[in-house]
């Protein structure tokens, strides 16, 4: 049900059992978390919690996150995929698929999360169809993110604010 693509360097697969450890640990770590929510590591607890909702989301939905694996290691490195976060109406992301991803800290600069998402964008042409909104909320801070973002077609049009800190609103519309 969940479907597998591949890139020059990554796989996106569905999340397995054997992933929980290294993502936890990504949840766990200050580097990673900074940008994410009240910016709080999560417990194993919560990352678990976490890690369900992704695998939900292709259940229930047809659509979600994926593991992404490196090739040449074979190792889990992160997920990237998309959400439905039923976020409040007047929220500017509201009703739209969000898009989120989530890298090792030890893969930054590799260019790995504009490949993952560039696959995932493909996908997302096909599944939710031309002229599609699909948007993604990046931390104020997260100047790697956002490159990421305009490379792969997002255009700023919104802030936002949750837990008292700064969020840009991004937004592209699939091609048609």
């Amino acid at each position: 049900m969940i479907p597998t693509l591949e890139t020059p360097r990554l796989v996106l697969r569905a999340h397995t059992l054997a992933d929980f450890p290294a993502f936890a640990a990504n949840r766990a770590d200050p580097r990673v978390m900074r940008f994410l929510g009240k910016g709080d590591l999560l417990s194993e607890e919560e990352a678990w919690l976490r890690f369900q909702s992704m695998v939900g989301h292709w259940h229930l939905i047809g659509w979600g996150t994926w593991a992404v694996e490196e090739t040449s290691s074979g190792a889990y490195i992160g997920s990237i995929g998309f959400a439905d976060k039923r976020r409040p109406p007047e929220h500017p992301a509201s009703g739209a698929a969000e898009m989120g991803w989530l890298l090792a800290p030890d893969t930054h600069g590799k260019g790995y999360a504009t490949e993952a998402v560039g696959a995932a964008l493909s996908w997302g042409c096909t599944h939710f169809g031309a002229g599609a909104r699909l948007v993604c909320v990046i931390s104020t801070e997260n100047i790697g993110s956002i490159r990421v973002a305009e490379k792969c077609g997002f255009r700023q049009f919104a802030t936002a604010s949750r837990y008292g800190l700064g969020r840009l609103v991004f937004e592209q519309t699939l091609p048609r």
